[in-house]
């Protein structure tokens, strides 16, 4: 009985996950990066040093083992001392994070 509930759990994820990637459009996630996070976040494929020390680049945040969309979106929604208080609309979200994700292994 676990494994079944363990099964449907893993397909819900997935499909939810699938979704996600359907809905995230990353050429709008760069401009939004662009035109929000590069003041203080290195926003570029490849490149680690951002604007303001304290803040991890994109290409970090990508390669960090285990960063799925769920963990980027809690990550996106949780207040750092350093951070200002950005308040994401789920479409920007989901755009910034597949941007994000779409950084991974181009390091």
């Amino acid at each position: 009985m676990k494994a079944l509930i363990g099964l449907a759990t893993a397909v819900t994820l997935g499909a939810a996950s699938a979704a996600w990637a359907q809905e995230a459009d990353i050429e709008a996630g760069k401009v939004y990066a662009t035109k929000i996070c590069a003041a203080c976040h290195e926003i570029l494929p490849g490149e680690v040093d951002s604007p303001l020390f304290e803040a991890p680049s994109f290409q970090e945040v990508a390669d960090t083992p285990g960063m799925t969309e769920l963990a980027l979106s809690v990550w996106l929604q949780t207040s750092h001392p350093t951070m200002p208080n950005i308040v994401l609309e789920q479409d920007d979200m989901r755009n910034v994070i597949a941007y994000i994700r779409s950084l991974k292994g181009k390091g």
